[in-house]
């Protein structure tokens, strides 16, 4: 099933805003990964920020990290901040929108294999709206 997911980036604030959310809009958290627990040369004073959370309130869902200071992938600019996260089953089909999407934008991250299992990649478009994009791979499609 494709689906849209707004994906927020937090300047090192992320674990302060998803418990200041789950407080305010009575939501739980789901998955919480930290840029420690990744297989990357990441600072040691960024290595428990987080690398990627789910929220979850209201019949909804966001998902959530903080920026790497180094990364110009991730970004947590005001105004920059928030990201849509598109979710394909069909690879081709994730390359297809891709492709489309960059045409006179930048690429942020090509798409590729990825250490969690997952095809993943990011573009801005030409309109200024940055995208994320996954597709599970054969050992995540089945967790």
């Amino acid at each position: 099933m494709k689906n849209l997911v707004p994906y927020l980036m937090f300047n090192g604030t992320c674990e302060e805003a998803l418990n200041f959310y789950k407080d305010g809009l009575n939501g739980e958290l789901g998955y919480v990964g930290r840029y420690g627990d990744a297989p990357l040369d990441i600072p040691e004073d960024q290595k428990n920020k987080i690398m990627h959370a789910e929220f979850k309130f209201w019949g909804g869902a966001f998902l959530a990290s903080d920026a790497l200071e180094e990364a110009d992938y991730t970004t947590a600019a005001q105004g920059s901040n928030v990201h849509l996260s598109l979710g394909f089953e069909d690879r081709a089909e994730m390359d297809d929108v891709f492709n489309k999407l960059k045409q006179g934008g930048r690429v942020t991250m090509e798409l590729q294999e990825q250490f969690w299992g997952d095809y993943f990649g990011m573009l801005t478009d030409r309109f200024g709206i940055h995208w994320m994009f996954n597709c599970p791979g054969e050992q995540t499609k089945h967790k």
